[in-house]
């Protein structure tokens, strides 16, 4: 028997006659192969999303990937390339401004990937090549999209690609038809790309620096055609492929989707339409003045959807009320929904937690809803993710507040958007300094894999033990 760390391993009786070198070889093969086997589902997603962004920062960092040909700090690499697989669309930098075409295509592949999560894409690549789907690589797709069970993985790949280049395709072709008069046929059709990509996958990253840098969509505030389309695709984005799964083999049937489906459907919809009433109420003496009906329906609307994770903006998100902002970070926080591109809380964790307040106050038991009682574990859950966000955010708000002097609304703004995955912001991320920054990186990464994904990829599973401490009861309220 040999012991290689805290591994012990028994060797075969045939390795007894190899040579000193061969021994420590054939050990460590032995031991890489046992650390394989204990990486959890979880932490094989979080050390994949961490691959992509240096793999990402490293390219980024090349000369051809800057517009001016010069090498870009490291740090300013990782805060974009995390921010793109992360898709949040915080920038330190104009994108338009600061990247070459060769470094938005490096972009446009991280926001692709981070989106659609790279389980997803590997699985379906491996259904291309005919390659045989173990319990390993579903198992691994259920981790990634969320989903209910571990049946179907790879019928739901194939629904979550051809569904994606659908949407994504028809988002780029009808934005396109806009840009090319514009632009020019090259850069209009890859204005189009870009734009669709970064709006389904909730990135917020754009290209229209061109005209003035860190403008996003404003100078399309009152356009139908880029505004709606845009925000079709950051709420199909965001809605979830478990959704999408269930309206896709049910229809219209609203009676007998998953519940799951109808929570995340009535959410989102309450979300949207309060959100736009709530910002016309604080923007009609503000930003809404001199604006048609029209154009007031679209900015508000699309106040109400892009802090949903997306961070695109159609109207100076400086120039808004503080009862605007404290309503855009609101919704950056609750985020999209679960596995879809969307970050935050998410929508079922916020319904559950306001349906168990509910049900207390009723003093009912159980969380009812839809004619069906929710699991124990499922509230549990959203009580953890609301917790851990919360003081992920309070803390950083801090701790940027000791190594910088910002106003400390824009600064919870800010986290607010980072852990949200949302993009955005009020135009201090370009003030933050390099432990700012780091802070903020730390939070995208935590925002896009999940603050609860990611406190267990970092902690041993522990077996319940035999012996439980005697209980006692606390005042609480």
């Amino acid at each position: 028997m040999q012991f290689v760390g805290r591994i012990s391993i028994k060797l075969p009786y045939s390795a007894k006659g190899l040579s000193e070198g061969n021994m420590k070889e054939k050990l460590y093969d032995l031991k890489q192969k046992h650390l394989k086997k204990h990486i959890s589902q979880t932490q094989f997603i979080a050390y994949g999303f961490f691959l992509i962004i240096m793999t990402g920062t490293l390219l980024l960092m090349l000369p051809v990937s800057s517009r001016d040909g010069q090498v870009e700090p490291f740090l300013n690499c990782l805060f974009t390339a995390t921010s793109a697989t992360c898709v949040t669309g915080l920038v330190v930098a104009d994108t338009w401004t600061q990247w070459s075409l060769f470094g938005q295509v490096l972009l446009l592949i991280m926001i692709q990937l981070g989106g659609l999560g790279f389980i997803s894409i590997g699985i379906f690549l491996s259904i291309v090549l005919r390659r045989k789907i173990g319990l390993k690589e579903r198992g691994l797709m259920e981790e990634s999209v969320n989903t209910l069970q571990i049946g179907g993985m790879v019928k739901l790949a194939k629904r979550i690609i051809i569904g994606t280049a659908i949407f994504e395709g028809t988002g780029a072709i009808i934005l396109s038809l806009r840009f090319i008069p514009q632009y020019g046929l090259f850069q209009g059709t890859w204005y189009g790309i870009f734009h669709s990509i970064s709006a389904f996958c909730n990135a917020g990253f754009d290209l229209m620096g061109h005209t003035e840098q860190y403008s996003s969509l404003c100078s399309y505030a009152g356009d139908w055609v880029v505004i709606g389309t845009i925000s079709t695709l950051i709420i199909i984005g965001g809605i979830g492929f478990i959704v999408w799964d269930d309206l896709y083999r049910k229809r219209w049937d609203f009676r007998h989707y998953l519940l799951h489906t109808k929570i995340v459907l009535v959410t989102t919809a309450v979300l949207l339409a309060g959100g736009t009433i709530l910002f016309y109420l604080m923007e009609r003496d503000n930003i809404l003045v001199g604006m048609n009906g029209s154009q007031k329906f679209l900015a508000c609307f699309f106040s109400a959807v892009t802090p949903r994770t997306a961070g695109f903006n159609n109207v100076d998100t400086a120039a808004l009320t503080d009862g605007s902002k404290f309503l855009s970070a609101i919704l950056m926080f609750i985020g999209g929904s679960p596995g879809s591109t969307a970050g935050g809380i998410k929508t079922s964790t916020l319904a559950v937690l306001l349906l168990y307040v509910h049900s207390n106050i009723r003093q009912t038991y159980g969380v009812e809803i839809f004619g069906r009682r929710l699991q124990d574990e499922s509230i549990r859950q959203s009580a953890c993710i609301l917790t851990i966000n919360l003081s992920l955010m309070l803390t950083a708000t801090i701790l940027i507040m000791v190594f910088q002097n910002l106003p400390m609304s824009d600064v919870f703004f800010e986290t607010c958007s980072a852990i949200g995955t949302s993009g955005m912001s009020t135009g201090v991320t370009r003030s933050l300094n390099s432990l700012s920054r780091i802070v903020i990186i730390i939070l995208m990464y935590c925002g896009r894999i999940g603050s609860l994904s990611f406190a267990l990829a970092f902690t041993r599973s522990s077996r319940k033990p035999h012996v439980q401490l005697p209980a006692e009861r606390i005042t609480i309220g």
